[in-house]
């Protein structure tokens, strides 16, 4: 099993002219791996890594566009696994590609790189650095404080390194022991999570979690921020010659005052902690909720098409609700619990949790609805959520059809027996009563 484990570093101003630059070179070293690519496949050919990379290390200390004013390969400044992993990266990034092309699904071809709209990193292989405490050794500028030391135990695969706004940090990528990957968990709950924009997750236990929602409490600040940047982005095409909406030709670089990279700076700055406090919520509700229950089940919202809402987008993207899922199903894993993936059209807050009646009426603006055949009284959050808790469990209502409820009474769903809702497992092994504690991986963690 393999773990990340990602340290903020206290580099010197000369270490971070090397990152820089490293940073800009595995940025240009993809650029022509995939320009190189297009080209060949373009004429005919079929390009790979592999023979890119060695195509490049032909040419890297003698081409022209390789080297400096005074006719030196630069290269030799950067050690060698800025510029060799990004043909690693790229095949990847190709072969991702025609695997969700041939599944059908929503593909997209790599692109190009440009500086300041892409992730500043590079990669560092696992014997060329070394781990003393809190210093990391690194190849041609020595050793960088880091804030904290590893804290996994196991063979080190590798190392990131990357910049968010005006800050460093190194992934170190180590593969641990299953004594280590594996947790316990404090309780053995079943419960469904219902994801929302008033609240970020009702549990069917009856549990409301209230998200930070940073975007909206920044809001102020990020608009002044935004302005000031804009303000001086517009003297910079006035001082280059351009009209204020005139289009820029490919390549124009706009000239850069010290007061437009301040200003720029701050505005990252604002974004990074938007982002750290919404990532800091998510990974310790996600981490709870993984330690504390055998099972979950949430839905399969489909987040890219609610996006497209523009009444609603901004509020579903400061909630985050794709990092939420994508860091349960991973815990998952770890806790041994069974993750359950509720089929995107399982109608959670139409159906009444009580006697499994449809509310067709139901709209988005109804929070609350009383049940028409049985008289119960629902809040449609956490009726959605004990909904989905029964999809674990031997008691899940069937789905009536769309266009109708199965044949019977209008309004009603038939008693079925049985779990009739299409659903996905994700991640989690399969057992529900909690006796996997038993196991011996989980002996060894104990």
């Amino acid at each position: 099993m393999q773990l990340t484990h990602k340290i903020a570093l206290c580099p010197t101003p000369e270490q971070v002219d090397y990152f820089k630059r490293a940073c800009g070179t595995a940025r240009r070293v993809w650029n022509w791996a995939l320009n190189e690519w297009n080209r060949q496949y373009a004429a005919g050919g079929r390009p790979n890594a592999m023979a890119l990379k060695k195509q490049f290390n032909a040419i890297k200390y003698t081409d022209p566009q390789w080297l400096d004013e005074n006719g030196r390969p630069w290269l030799r400044d950067i050690h060698r696994d800025a510029h060799a992993q990004p043909f690693a990266h790229l095949a990847k990034a190709w072969e991702r590609f025609f695997t969700d092309l041939k599944a059908g699904k929503e593909a997209h071809a790599p692109r190009f790189k440009k500086k300041g709209r892409c992730r500043d990193s590079f990669y560092v292989a696992n014997d060329k650095f070394r781990l003393v405490g809190k210093t990391i050794r690194l190849p041609k500028i020595g050793e960088v404080a880091m804030t904290e030391e590893l804290r996994f135990k196991g063979k080190i695969l590798g190392a990131t390194v990357s910049r968010t706004a005006d800050r460093w940090f190194v992934a170190i990528q180590v593969e641990v022991p299953d004594a280590q990957f594996y947790r316990r968990r404090t309780s053995h709950e079943v419960n469904g999570i219902d994801l929302g924009i008033k609240a970020a997750a009702t549990v069917s236990s009856g549990e409301v979690i209230e998200a930070p929602k940073p975007l909206k409490a920044a809001l102020r600040r990020l608009e002044i921020r935004s302005r000031r940047l804009s303000r001086k982005l517009e003297a910079a095409r006035k001082a280059a010659g351009f009209e204020r909406h005139a289009r820029l030709p490919e390549g124009t670089r706009l000239p850069v005052s010290n007061n437009r990279q301040k200003s720029a700076a701050i505005l990252a700055r604002l974004y990074a902690r938007m982002a750290n406090i919404r990532a800091d919520f998510t990974h310790k509700l996600t981490t709870r909720l993984c330690r504390e229950n055998q099972a979950l089940v949430i839905e399969d919202l489909n987040v890219k098409g609610m996006l497209q809402n523009e009444k609603l987008a901004r509020a579903i993207s400061d909630v985050g609700f794709g990092m939420l899922r994508s860091q349960l199903e991973y815990k998952a894993r770890r806790y041994g619990t069974q993750l359950t993936i509720a089929d995107r059209w399982y109608p959670s807050s139409r159906l009444c949790s009580i006697c499994g009646w449809k509310n067709e009426a139901l709209t988005l603006r109804d929070r609350t609805w009383v049940c028409a055949q049985c008289g119960a009284h629902h809040d449609r959050d956490l009726n959605a959520a004990l909904n989905l808790k029964r999809l674990a469990t031997e008691t899940a209502l069937p789905v009536a059809s769309p266009s109708s409820n199965g044949g019977a009474a209008a309004g009603t769903v038939p008693a079925v027996v049985g779990k009739v809702t299409p659903v996905r497992y994700d991640g989690g092994r399969q057992d529900t009563s909690g006796q996997e504690e038993n196991r011996a991986h989980f002996c060894a963690h104990s």
